[in-house]
């Protein structure tokens, strides 16, 4: 079984990295949140592989952090009517740490504006995945500081995002902008000021 790959970046296209080993070419499923973090093409990238093989294919499907890859592979055993195709859509849409942060405090709403999921897939992640997710402590906040944000305890990010998602702007890309404006400020910063920095 492959678990991890490392090798050169080759080529990238929408949703697929293309790493060379050896000579040999590998195609490599990745979600958007993994994509925004691949290097130029012609450097060395390594990612975690989850493989999937069947009698008329064998798909990898790649991730930046192995806890990327732990979560995708908890979206196949444990939600039903979730293949690799909707799992990697649901890691493209949010990342794990605001997944696993609104599955905790069962934010149906949040899941539910993904593209793709809808209410009724969001249901189904939180009865499925709340048991089985704690939120992750992660450095969102100002590095110089020495504290950290545990998203499932602070509503500040969520509801950042669900306030950029009101105003028209998508998932993802609100997702990626609060993560990015919360690594660069300090703790104390209001749920006011991540949006006014996000539009910024």
């Amino acid at each position: 079984m492959i678990a991890t790959i490392r090798g050169r970046l080759s080529e990238v296209h929408p949703l697929i990295a293309i790493i060379e080993v050896n000579g040999f070419g590998y195609e490599v499923h990745v979600p958007i949140t993994t994509m925004e973090h691949l290097p130029p093409v012609g450097d060395g990238v390594h990612l975690y592989i989850h493989a999937v093989y069947r009698e008329d294919s064998q798909t990898l499907y790649g991730f930046q952090t192995r806890d990327d890859r732990e979560f995708f592979r908890l979206l196949l055993s444990k939600v039903s009517g979730i293949g690799p195709r909707i799992a990697l859509g649901i890691l493209s849409q949010l990342s794990v740490p605001l997944l696993k942060s609104a599955i905790a405090a069962g934010d149906i709403g949040l899941l539910a504006k993904c593209r793709g999921i809808g209410k009724k897939t969001a249901d189904r992640l939180v009865v499925e995945l709340r048991d089985h997710v704690t939120p992750l402590q992660i450095p969102l906040a100002d590095a110089a500081s020495g504290e950290a944000l545990v998203l499932g305890q602070d509503s500040r990010a969520s509801d950042s995002i669900a306030a950029l998602v009101t105003l028209g702007m998508k998932v993802p890309a609100a997702d990626k902008l609060v993560r990015r404006v919360m690594s660069t400020i300090g703790p104390e910063v209001t749920t006011e000021e991540i949006i006014k920095r996000a539009l910024n």
